[in-house]
């Protein structure tokens, strides 16, 4: 396993952060179709001795969720699948939530110390929605049939490439982990989903991000379900979660409810050697920024992390 990180901002300073804390994969968002940013921070990160190893985010393929693409978003996407592979990018990592992406209704709920930490409730959305129609989710009403078929589609067009370039496509899971949401269906829901998933376009290019925090809103055993999957897992999100899909909170990495030792010993266990990261964080005390994304929260859990990855493979 691999010690990863997303830094808002990807800058010197951060990066030295995370290279003294033993990080060695960035994870980099969508830079757009000009391949030089993206090799402008490969080589940035590389001077600290980090290097982009996964691609993940604001990716142009909106669209494609909802069977609409006049075949910008997939050329773009194409292209994209080329250009990592030309800078030694080899993991790309996405969802299939239509609509929306991630969604919290609130950022401030008081953690630990007083840190803050973000929120769902589905009630909070539903009662924002009849108030306001502006927070309503963008774009036409979907079906689980039309999401299942768009990514079919998605999947028969892009594997090729993927498979010639050597990038694998990492699926996210829905985030909250609901099967319809304000009317719009949602398929990356469940453990059952996942397999579907795989065995729809069976190869090494078509795997799974596992989101900790989205497996343990589903509810499930968290190290049983690596378990499970994990021939198939090649990215993990690390973060926890207290609560039910419809109303969970986040919480610190080593406070909430999932046994995270045994969790790191079954991606041991199943042999995953890719890159986890830290996912959601909370926000310290004084600190201005991203929910989630801050920077010293990142830190406790770089070493956090890193402390049961040593523990689950002896050095």
């Amino acid at each position: 396993m691999r010690l990863g990180t997303v830094l808002t901002p990807i800058n010197e300073a951060n990066l030295q952060l995370a290279a003294q804390c033993g990080v060695t994969d960035l994870v980099a968002r969508y830079y757009g179709s000009d391949v030089a940013a993206l090799v402008k921070t490969q080589r940035l990160a590389e001077s600290f001795g980090l290097k982009i190893a996964v691609v993940e985010g604001y990716l142009p393929i909106e669209n494609l969720k909802l069977g609409s693409d006049d075949g910008t978003e997939l050329r773009a996407m194409k292209t994209l699948l080329e250009q990592m592979a030309d800078s030694g990018v080899n993991l790309l990592c996405y969802n299939f939530m239509a609509g929306t992406d991630w969604v919290r209704t609130r950022v401030d709920l008081p953690e630990r110390g007083g840190a803050t930490v973000t929120q769902f409730r589905l009630a909070d959305v539903e009662r924002a929605v009849s108030l306001n129609t502006s927070h309503a989710p963008a774009g036409p009403l979907i079906t689980a049939a039309q999401l299942w078929q768009n990514l079919d589609r998605f999947l028969n067009e892009l594997l090729p490439v993927a498979e010639r370039v050597g990038v694998t496509l990492a699926m996210h899971p829905d985030d909250p982990p609901l099967p319809e949401m304000l009317g719009r269906a949602r398929i990356m829901y469940g453990v059952d989903n996942f397999e579907r998933l795989v065995a729809m376009a069976p190869s090494e290019r078509n795997k799974i991000c596992f989101c900790q925090g989205s497996f343990a809103s589903m509810g499930v055993d968290v190290p049983a379900t690596i378990r499970r999957l994990g021939k198939h897992i090649r990215y993990v999100h690390c973060r926890d979660v207290r609560g039910i899909p419809t109303n969970f909170a986040e919480t610190f990495h080593d406070n909430g409810p999932t046994d995270m030792a045994a969790a790191m010993k079954a991606y041991a266990d199943a042999g995953f050697n890719g890159t986890l990261r830290p996912d959601h964080v909370p926000m310290y005390v004084g600190e201005e920024g991203e929910p989630g994304y801050t920077m010293l929260g990142r830190l406790f859990a770089y070493g956090y992390l890193r402390g049961l990855m040593h523990a689950a493979q002896p050095r």
